[in-house]
């Protein structure tokens, strides 16, 4: 479990991500925990599956979390890696809500098992400039 201080700065961004702009739908916030970097990337297990840039994954990001209310999501067994300026943290993460079609007005209850890998740079301070989502079956 993540317990030191530079253990917790790490995961300040990665619990931003899901909270503020997952759960809060706060979507300002993502120019504010990612580093718009040319070398920004990211991919995941759903479409479209090819490497993300920076603008890409800010798009999707709205979209994604703004289809889903009651969001709700819990990060279990992180392992954070500090190589000076650089981290990386590991972990199981599962999420949870209603995904909601505005067309329709229906809703669909989902329940996401997953694994998250991030990499993060520390400027002033933790940035996210990689990241890796994808399901894995219970």
């Amino acid at each position: 479990m993540a317990g030191s201080n530079d253990e917790l700065e790490v995961l300040a961004p990665i619990n931003a991500l899901f909270d503020e702009c997952g759960r809060l739908k706060n979507f300002a916030m993502l120019k504010d925990i990612q580093l718009d970097i040319p070398e920004f990337s990211s991919f995941s297990d759903l479409p479209p599956y090819n490497l993300k840039n920076y603008s890409e994954t800010l798009t999707l990001e709205e979209l994604r979390f703004s289809s889903i209310s009651d969001y709700q999501y819990e990060i279990l067994k992180p392992q954070i890696d500090i190589f000076e300026n650089i981290a990386i943290a590991k972990f199981r993460l599962k999420q949870k809500g209603m995904l909601v079609d505005n067309k329709s007005f229906t809703g669909k209850q989902i329940i996401i098992n997953g694994r998250a890998t991030f990499v993060l740079i520390k400027k002033e301070s933790w940035k996210i400039i990689h990241f890796h989502l994808d399901q894995i079956p219970e």
